[in-house]
């Protein structure tokens, strides 16, 4: 899954929430999930990934991933539980 994405990890279930983009997601979540990435991710244990959206351009996605940065917290939640009500870690589904 090499392409440009925005993906959203949780710590659990309504949980401590991050917004990242990547240009290799497969890659990117193994190491948030090795912790592998210092940093926010690291130190709250948010490793699940409960969303993501891809996109043709590494341009359009962190477009998007400022956009979505900017949202309150339960517009972030009401896009997960679109798609994703269970909160279920999607990294299996990915690789």
């Amino acid at each position: 899954m090499k392409a440009p994405a925005v993906y959203i990890l949780a710590s659990k279930y309504n949980g401590t929430l991050y917004i990242g983009v990547t240009s290799n997601l497969v890659k990117r979540i193994w190491q948030h999930k090795s912790n592998l990435v210092e940093g926010f991710t690291h130190k709250y244990s948010v490793h699940l990934l409960v969303y993501f959206e891809q996109y043709d351009s590494i341009v359009d996605a962190i477009k998007r991933e400022k956009q979505m940065k900017k949202w309150q917290r339960s517009w972030k939640i009401k896009l997960i539980e679109k798609s994703n009500p269970q909160w279920r870690d999607l990294y299996s589904e990915i690789v």
